[in-house]
């Protein structure tokens, strides 16, 4: 095989983690995966990889090759779907990242379309509500909301999300419904416990703005429990439309205090730092952000 191949071969090492994983995407035997990349560390004279029994642990040199490895083979899809113009067709493998509930509700269901349109291409998502590293993780483009404290990422504002106040239609018959802000403080809330929320919160009406401290017996750190503690009438919840899209439209969870606002939440389209993003990784994101165009109806 020749060093493109290599290449590829190396990339695909890395981003599964081992030369198995590597061998089912390349449809080929692992001796052969095994074989290119002790090849290559011959040919290079320094160790790419460090075997253990516990799996394989990239080195310094390994990482640096793996980045501009994988940017050489951006490249060459870039520069195959110049060349044949209009007849080009996104192919491969796309890998990538969102936030679990979101990706459930909002990404996953959109992908038949996304991959309709696109034959020749597989996708792997990771979900996470985690930042992970885009690179270490071999994302091709991840979805991420809120602010970004990373100004060295690539990063492209997709859509925005308004903040609501909600509960389920039986607390809010069992407990009565806030009219101001202030009446939160009388009420049990359902508190998600990450970077994205938290228990303080600045609402907005008109030029009169008012900060609220929410309380509750229930803290949860990952979205998917928010919507399940809210669902068992458990208190309010302060959320994207987005993380109850569904049931607001059911009416099944009813959203209160309309005529305040809170600050609204962002997402964010980011690509690995240090190389273009690749045309595979801009039609996804360009296809999210059509699909999240229209607001949530309700």
């Amino acid at each position: 095989m020749n060093r493109f191949t290599t290449m590829e071969a190396l990339v695909h090492v890395f981003e599964t983690g081992s030369f198995s994983g590597a061998a089912r995407r390349l449809r080929v035997g692992q001796p052969a995966v095994s074989k290119m990349i002790a090849q290559l560390e011959d040919r290079l004279g320094v160790r790419l990889l460090v075997r253990s029994t516990h799996g394989l642990t990239p080195t310094e040199a390994g990482q640096r090759f793996y980045e501009k490895a994988k940017s050489s083979l951006d490249e060459a899809d870039e520069a195959d779907l110049a060349a044949r113009g209009a007849a080009a067709t996104l192919a491969g493998r796309l890998r990538i990242s969102a936030a679990v509930t979101f990706a459930q509700l909002h990404v996953v269901p959109r992908l038949p379309v996304f991959l309709e349109a696109h034959p020749e291409l597989e996708v792997e998502v990771v979900l996470d509500d985690r930042n992970i590293d885009l690179i270490e993780e071999g994302i091709d483009v991840g979805l991420r909301m809120g602010a970004l404290h990373d100004s060295a990422m690539t990063a492209k504002k997709i859509a925005q999300a308004k903040r609501l106040v909600l509960g389920s239609v039986a607390y809010l018959a069992k407990a009565g419904e806030p009219k101001v802000p202030a009446d939160l403080g009388a009420h049990q809330s359902v508190i998600y416990d990450r970077g994205a929320g938290g228990s303080v919160w600045t609402f907005r009406k008109g030029k009169v703005e008012t900060a609220v401290t929410v309380k509750g017996r229930v803290r949860v750190t990952a979205a998917e429990g928010v919507r399940a503690a809210v669902f068992a009438g458990l208190g309010l919840t302060i959320a994207s439309e987005w993380m109850f899209a569904p049931e607001l439209r059911a009416g099944t969870v009813r959203p209160v205090l309309r005529d305040w606002e809170l600050p609204p939440i962002d997402l964010w389209a980011l690509f690995p730092t240090g190389r273009r993003a690749s045309a595979k990784a801009r039609a996804f994101a360009s296809f999210i952000e059509k699909q999240l165009s229209h607001t949530v109806r309700y």
